[in-house]
């Protein structure tokens, strides 16, 4: 990534009223990826959107960043499935299979 526009932690934890150890705690569990410049750090301008669904997630519903994690991981097997099943349905109307046929 190319300079990438970093926004700066304290800054965001001040504007969503969170704790600097929450988003460390993202970053442990990888979900975040931070960026240190002279031991400040920061978080990527086009990751922001991302840490606003996990705010979200944390004060709206009350879970924590191991929560969040297995939030997201659910969330990525189900589009993985989704993709799997967009890819069968094409493979089976190639084949000339309608959908609301049985095997």
């Amino acid at each position: 990534m190319a300079n990438p526009k970093l926004i700066l932690i304290e800054t965001l934890c001040t504007h969503y009223k969170i704790e600097v150890s929450f988003i460390d705690s993202l970053s442990e569990l990888g979900l975040i990826e931070l960026y240190t410049v002279e031991e400040i750090q920061y978080l990527p301008e086009e990751k922001l959107s991302l840490l606003e669904k996990m705010i979200r997630i944390h004060q709206d519903l009350q879970i924590n960043p191991e929560g969040i994690d297995v939030i997201f991981r659910l969330l990525d097997k189900v589009e993985t499935l989704n993709k799997e099943l967009q890819e069968a349905r094409r493979k089976l109307k190639e084949l000339g299979v309608k959908e609301d046929e049985s095997f």
